[in-house]
């Protein structure tokens, strides 16, 4: 049953089928990792179905990602992953989402083992402790069941787990709190040259939004990517980074080099991926996994309403419809496949909760771009994706008014949002006449001077933004894909139309040269007040199981465990009520690790 020179224990369905789990989970990412590692460790047995196919957990099988990416014509997040119509991961071509508007969601994930971390930026900030009371506080949202305070803890394991390098005290200028002494556990990645030369001219400027006024300063952000492991961490208990491959010796990951093409792989794996966390899962020898299962029924007991099986799908050829079924049972049940499938499978079981809020809810982080050239070489290209941003706009008063945002800079250039780097070099040639060391110092000025903005904003929940399912809409095993209604509120809208007008400021700060421009026939072109704009979606999806205080409000308690079912619980940040501006992966583990807490209460009751 185990791979060679590996501890991942693979299982077919007949040893499933003949074996009753203390645990079952749906998905391998990063929710679904931290609750088998924590339960497992606890002495707890654990089958994992995963939708996606099984890559061995070495470099090797790593490098064979990043080989996969390197040779794809098209780069997009799942480039490096084969096409999959048996477990499809969606991308902005929409090839597996059904929009139905009246705006785009977009957006994507992945369903391989390790999840979406297999191509995230690796961005972990905090959410601040306003955004847990976002309607109390500005009228807006959902207020969550639980506070900043009681999350705290679960952030630390969480950064642990992640291994996050940063800085506490420019967090805490930005609103967050930490326990007295409190670091992360690697130090925070240096700003890039990029960086500081916007922040040499930007950093003070004045704003006003809403009579009040703001000031703009600028902080690193949370990374959960390998720097410098911070002395002072756990006083003086250094954090060592966890093996990325279960091959024994355990096998390691470099320290960032600053390669700035960490989405969707860092090629020297310095970026965290749930992998690791797997892996440890996987050494307690008390993990089965069974891949290319995919979960398509949660079976509930009529009598008592608890979950008794999964029934799922599992297929040998990606590409073949031919599948067999089976049934994982257990005592406890966790989907942790994400917000979207999470909803998506609880609908197709006919399971809509008492509230009739699941799937409701979606939410996400669209965000805008603008882009410029600096007016000397600012060494575009070197660092990872982010190192630093503006925060000023996560928080405030102007919150009752239009959503809050974050501000990142962008060291890969706007080739993706803008003029690529082959349009640059055709331009030099066939507009320019540039050849030779004409044509290399051309574009060195070019390109190594782009500086990309982009602005990523809140969106509060909407019932109405939705995952749906119909049967006329389904993938080639005969599950429902995911149906998308959505649309962006006056109060992002309002948001979005405001960060081009900050941009401008910026870039007449820096003397840099605005190429930003959104064409009117991008599907993700819009008008607000007489301007156009365009905006991206974030992948933060998140909201269609939200928690709340009782069954008729949300659909899962503040522990993440179902009202309905009270065997079942649905991580991700599906049940996120409200988002922030802070990107959603670092809160999602740390309400993972909440999570198991009172799975294994459950288990020992």
């Amino acid at each position: 049953m185990s791979q060679s020179q590996t501890t991942v224990t693979t299982v077919n369905s007949d040893i499933v089928s003949q074996t009753t789990y203390d645990v079952v989970i749906v998905g391998a990412g990063i929710a679904g990792a931290i609750v088998a590692k924590q339960l497992s460790q606890q002495g707890k047995t654990v089958l994992i179905l995963e939708g996606g196919k099984n890559k061995d957990f070495t470099l090797d099988g790593f490098q064979s990602y990043v080989d996969t990416f390197y040779q794809a014509v098209e780069k997009n997040p799942n480039s490096p992953y084969a096409k999959n119509p048996n477990a499809p991961s969606p991308t902005d071509l929409n090839d597996y989402f059904v929009e139905r508007g009246p705006m785009k969601l977009g957006g994507s994930y992945t369903r391989v083992p390790g999840g979406t971390t297999m191509h995230w930026e690796a961005k972990t900030p905090r959410m601040l402790p306003d955004d847990f009371k976002l309607r109390t506080l500005y009228g807006q949202g959902l207020d969550w069941p639980i506070s900043y305070d009681d999350l705290m803890p679960y952030y630390r394991k969480a950064e642990y787990e992640i291994g996050v390098c940063g800085d506490v005290e420019e967090q805490k200028k930005l609103g967050l709190k930490f326990e007295e002494g409190y670091v992360f556990p690697m130090e925070k990645l240096p700003p890039s040259y990029l960086d500081q030369k916007v922040i040499e001219k930007v950093k003070g400027t004045k704003v006003e939004l809403y009579g009040e006024k703001l000031e703009l300063s600028f902080a690193t952000f949370p990374q959960g990517r390998n720097g410098v492991p911070n002395p002072n961490y756990d006083k003086g208990n250094v954090f060592v980074p966890d093996g990325v491959a279960a091959t024994n010796p355990v096998q390691y990951g470099e320290r960032c080099q600053g390669n700035a093409n960490c989405v969707p792989l860092c090629p020297v794996q310095a970026k965290y991926d749930a992998r690791r966390t797997l892996v440890k899962a996987f050494q307690t020898g008390r993990v089965h996994v069974l891949s290319q299962a995919v979960a398509f029924r949660v079976e509930i007991n009529p009598e008592t309403g608890r979950v008794s099986a999964i029934h799922y799908k599992r297929y040998d050829d990606p590409n073949s419809p031919q599948h067999t079924t089976g049934t994982a049972k257990g005592k406890l049940f966790v989907l942790a496949a994400n917000a979207v499938e999470n909803a998506r499978l609880m609908l197709a079981s006919e399971l809509p909760s008492t509230s009739g809020l699941m799937g409701r809810n979606l939410m996400d982080h669209p965000f805008t771009l603008a882009w410029a050239l600096m007016p000397e070489v600012t060494g575009t290209m070197r660092g990872p994706i982010v190192t630093s941003g503006i925060g000023t706009f996560r928080n405030g008063s102007f919150r009752h008014h239009q959503s809050a945002f974050a501000v990142d800079i962008h060291n890969d250039g706007w080739g993706w949002a803008g003029r690529s780097a082959d349009v640059e070099v055709r331009d030099a040639i066939d507009n320019k006449n540039k050849y030779g060391e004409e044509l290399r110092q051309t574009l060195i000025s070019r390109i190594s001077r782009q500086l990309l903005l982009a602005f990523m904003c809140e969106l509060p929940p909407d019932p109405n933004n939705r995952v749906t399912i119909d049967p006329k809409y389904k993938d080639q095993l005969g599950n429902y894909r995911p149906v998308i209604n959505f649309n962006l509120p006056d109060y992002s809208l309002r948001t979005l139309a405001y960060t081009r007008k900050l941009s401008r400021v910026i870039f007449q700060r820096l003397g840099a040269e605005d190429y930003t421009q959104y064409d009117r026939s991008d599907d993700y072109y819009f008008e607000f007040e007489g301007e156009g704009y365009f905006y991206r979606g974030g992948n933060h999806f998140s909201g269609t199981h939200v928690m709340g205080t009782t069954k008729y409000n949300s659909v899962v308690d503040n522990d993440l465990r179902s009202w309905d079912h009270n065997n079942l619980y649905l991580l991700g940040a599906g049940s996120m009520p409200t988002i922030g501006s802070s990107n959603t992966t670092v809160t999602l583990a740390a309400l993972s690790f909440k999570a198991a807490e009172e799975m294994l209460k459950d288990l020992k009751s």
